[in-house]
């Protein structure tokens, strides 16, 4: 007979542990006789806890004063880009400090995710929590941009919030909308407008206005990897393919912070831990212990730009089979970053979305072996406009159509980097790059294109059949919405796309 497994989540606080606190978590779960730990989207730790032993871990975590859910997920993780402080980032007054302060002044545990983030960094995404609090050029203030929950559109908060209030302007948010899920939840007409009004009836903050609209970077992951040098320091950035980390060599991990005194550990939404300000000195200690415990920290950096739903194991086998295909084929794949969904309510980051397609029977929708890929048109994965590419592929085919989609992303980012006059002074080469216009429709929902060159053939819609022509019960085949939640858009489009 099959023991029942149990998955016990643990949120690290803006993606940050001590080194005490993870070797009371690995402690424990020795004890219980788990193997491994794996890391979340949101920054927080997984494992896998036998019925029998699950009371005793429960135990030494409560012991421990560690948070913890078992086979729920009702307080999502807390994600900030600490991490990205002093590495990956160009911020004059975000420091280690101000995130500290931030976060300690969190006394609750949020039902709505909440990011906080720096806008100067890329590693860690901007839009993927509910309440995201992303630093502006002003000292101390943040822009505020809220997604409302079951949508993927973000509206900005109309002006900057104070360091200091931040976790009372996020309890007071979720307090609003939780309050009045029918207003707020899954509505497209659900409006910050009417969010800060009703909050503003039972809480005061101190605010500033938005002088200067926020800025993203341009998009490029930073290699997150292997023993790199900082001013007179070194950082550790480790990664696993199967995203799962030994026991042994967490133990391990924390024995030699404890020994050159490093009291934080870092964790990234790519699954990945982090470590910050190691002596040259102590680079020996480090080159040991992953020897010992035969841990690669040298990847292609195309391996490091995917996100998979958290514990999923047909996405990671659907992950590791595309990355040998990209391997064999020596596809370059810097500047993108890859999702694979294999469920159709989760939010993933991605510029390229690999979606696995449900079967048509509403009644019982399960997984097929077919799949679509979608883009953002500008290829930045903060944005949520997603656009279909190809419909309805097989698995086998899969590498060759991203190869394609990848070409196209450096054709139109060489286009994008050519001088004005040079592409003005050739008149074939705009001709053949010329952009057309034609109209579509668009879920205000989740923002999927019914496009009539296309139908939906997955659907029985085949292609040609106008949007007007298909029945009045017909529904978003992503988000369910209604035909009336679609609206008429001009779409632009290279002559490339679709060949």
């Amino acid at each position: 007979m099959t023991k029942q497994k149990n998955i016990v989540k643990i949120n690290l606080s803006g993606g940050i542990v001590s080194t005490g606190d993870l070797l009371s978590i690995v402690k424990a779960a020795e004890t219980a006789q788990a193997k491994d730990i794996k890391f979340g989207t949101r920054q927080q730790l997984y494992l896998t806890v036998a019925e029998p032993k699950l009371n005793e871990f429960i135990a030494e975590l409560k012991t421990a004063r560690i948070n913890y859910e078992v086979n729920f997920d009702e307080y999502p993780n807390i994600v900030s880009s600490y991490v990205t402080d002093e590495l990956f980032n160009r911020s004059n007054w975000l420091t280690e400090g101000v995130y500290a302060d931030v976060l300690d002044a969190f006394n609750y545990q949020p039902a709505l995710k909440v990011n906080i983030i720096d806008s100067t960094q890329n590693l860690v995404p901007f839009f993927t929590g509910n309440i995201n609090f992303i630093s502006s050029p002003t000292a101390n203030y943040w822009y505020l941009f809220i997604r409302f929950p079951k949508m993927t559109e973000s509206q900005h908060w109309g002006s900057l919030v104070y360091s200091a209030d931040i976790p009372a302007i996020a309890k007071a948010i979720e307090t609003v909308i939780l309050a009045d899920e029918k207003v707020f939840y899954s509505k497209s007409s659900a409006t910050v407008g009417l969010l800060r009004e009703r909050v503003q009836e039972n809480y005061q903050f101190f605010h500033q206005p938005v002088i200067e609209e926020l800025q993203l970077p341009k998009f490029t992951i930073p290699y997150y990897e292997g023993l790199n040098k900082y001013g007179q320091k070194f950082w550790l950035g480790v990664y696993r393919r199967d995203e799962t980390f030994p026991l042994a060599f967490l133990k391990d991990v924390c024995a030699i912070c404890l020994k050159t005194k490093i009291g934080k550990i870092y964790t990234t939404p790519w699954k990945s831990m982090l470590i910050k300000g190691i002596d040259a000195e102590d680079q020996k200690y480090w080159s040991y212990v992953l020897g010992k415990n035969h841990i690669n920290v040298r990847h292609a950096s195309n391996e490091l730009n995917w996100q998979v739903e958290d514990l999923s194991a047909d996405g990671l086998v659907i992950k590791r089979y595309l990355v040998r295909r990209f391997d064999s084929m020596d596809l370059k794949t810097h500047g993108l970053c890859f999702a694979i969904k294999t469920q159709p309510k989760s939010g993933l980051f991605g510029s390229v979305v690999i979606k696995r397609l449900l079967n048509n029977a509403k009644s019982a929708k399960k997984a097929t072996d077919r799949f679509d890929i979608l883009y953002t048109p500008d290829f930045n994965p903060n944005s949520k406009n997603y656009v279909v590419y190809k419909r309805k592929l097989a698995l086998t085919v899969l590498d060759q159509h991203l190869s394609d989609l990848s070409n196209l992303y450096y054709d139109q980012l060489g286009l994008n980097n050519l001088i004005g006059t040079e592409l003005k002074s050739d008149e074939s080469q705009q001709e053949s790059t010329a952009s057309s216009t034609y109209w579509v429709q668009q879920c205000q929902n989740c923002f999927t294109i019914y496009d009539e060159q296309y139908g939906e053939p997955e659907n029985g819609i085949t292609p040609g059949v106008p949007f007007d022509s298909l029945s009045p019960a017909y529904t978003c085949p992503v988000c369910d919405a209604a035909k009336a939640d679609f609206i008429t858009i001009n779409f632009q489009t290279l002559a490339t796309l679709g060949t």
